[in-house]
């Protein structure tokens, strides 16, 4: 075979950590290059199967607890991932520490040092267990949409090291009578085998309040279902649930997660470093942070991102910038209706005087007449008549600067 180390080497690869489907192939290979008469092709690959059997004897047992004491099989990118019977789609996808986003996500101080807790616990497993105490191993996250609970749970994976078997659960439904409980139990038993935290995101999808008149026993059957399947995993492995919609829970589901946290909208401080954070690489003025911020009101963290998105691309598309934020701001309320509060749209899109007032006025935005001249695209002097003369604190040196 004139490319014969090529296929050499590939096999030498692919039997480094090979599956039976994977051994069985090259075995295939060698009988039929044996049949042919290329004895020494063949005997190569031979040698290559018994060099693969003796690493297997010698090596440690693939069962083993990992750095945050996970227990069973080492999950591996060539690990095929269970199906559903009827369609062949995957259940799941694997998220591996090193494909996951770097950097913490940004919360306030009270929720950072709550997920810091949960991830001590595990750093700290041998010492809890001298104890005879355990970490929390069932973790329910919930909040509004766009606040981080999908990164958050990815990013406490990677600090423990440990891949992610990640599942939206509306997935998991199936028009098939029966089919639906046969894929929870099949994703948990395909779970429970391997090191790794099992993330249910969408959990609200099976999940429901089960005397729901309106909801038919086979949903009963299948919230019953992963009921026992999260009992049986508590001694396992860590689960993560995540939902959008907090009520639609029965009671029952809640009392199975040892921590319940909730990732509340950011507060004005936050959403300024949230801005600051997506800003990256250009660098805003701490002026036009702070009015981002202050229109944000209300707002999540992937709106912000939006947002600031809007303001990167016409920073970047236009030379002449001077027009100011508020055009910026009407762009993106023009074009993202539902992302900014009512009353902040009425004030961008009405009486300038008005406007300035409000923002003049506002105690946690502090803004003088010259952060107002500045994203406002007009001077000092100008926001001053646009005021008009005896407005409240309007010759004030400490607040008009």
């Amino acid at each position: 075979m004139e490319h014969f180390p090529i296929v050499q080497a590939l096999c030498r690869a692919a039997m480094a950590d090979a599956s039976p489907a994977t051994r069985k192939q090259v075995e295939r290979l060698r009988d039929a290059l044996a049949r042919d008469g290329s004895s020494k092709e063949s005997g190569a690959l031979t040698s290559i199967l018994t060099t693969a059997d003796r690493t297997h004897e010698i090596a440690p047992s693939r069962i083993e607890r990992s750095r945050s004491k996970a227990v069973g099989e080492v999950l591996t990118r060539s690990t095929p991932v269970p199906v559903d019977r009827e369609t062949a789609a995957a259940l799941a996808d694997i998220f591996f520490p090193a494909d996951i986003q770097q950097g913490a996500p940004l919360f306030d101080s009270i929720v950072s040092y709550a997920i810091e807790t949960i991830v001590e616990e595990w750093a700290h497993y041998d010492a809890m267990s001298a104890l005879d105490i355990r970490p929390s191993k069932t973790c329910l996250i919930y909040g509004e949409p766009g606040t981080g609970k999908t990164r958050l749970a990815l990013w406490i994976a990677q600090r423990l090291d440990l891949p992610v078997i990640s599942v939206k659960l509306d997935g998991l439904v199936s028009s098939f009578l029966g089919t639906t409980a046969r894929n929870i139990g099949n994703l948990f038993n395909f779970a429970n085998r391997y090191q790794c935290i099992l993330l249910l995101d969408e959990f609200d999808a099976i999940a429901k309040v089960r005397d729901d008149p309106q909801e038919v026993g086979e949903i009963k059957r299948v919230v019953n279902t992963l009921l026992q399947n999260l009992d049986l995993r508590r001694d396992v492995g860590f689960t993560i649930g995540i939902t959008n919609h907090p009520k639609l829970l029965d009671p029952a589901i809640w009392r199975r997660f040892e921590v319940q946290l909730e990732i509340p909208k950011p507060d004005f401080d936050l959403r300024r470093v949230i801005a600051a954070h997506f800003m990256k690489p250009v660098q805003a003025p701490d002026v036009h942070l702070r009015l981002i911020s202050w229109f944000t009101e209300g707002t999540t963290g992937a709106e912000i991102e939006s947002l600031v998105r809007t303001y990167k691309k016409v920073f970047t598309l236009r030379d002449d910038n001077k027009k100011g934020l508020l055009d910026t701001l009407r762009q993106f309320a023009t074009l993202n209706s539902a992302r900014i509060k009512t009353e902040r749209r009425a004030l961008l899109f009405g009486d300038s005087k008005l406007l300035f007032q409000a923002m003049r006025d506002d105690p946690i935005l502090g803004f003088t007449l010259a952060d107002i001249g500045e994203v406002s695209g007009r001077d000092k002097s100008t926001v001053s008549r646009q005021l008009g003369r005896g407005t409240k604190s309007s010759d004030s040196e400490n607040v008009n600067g």
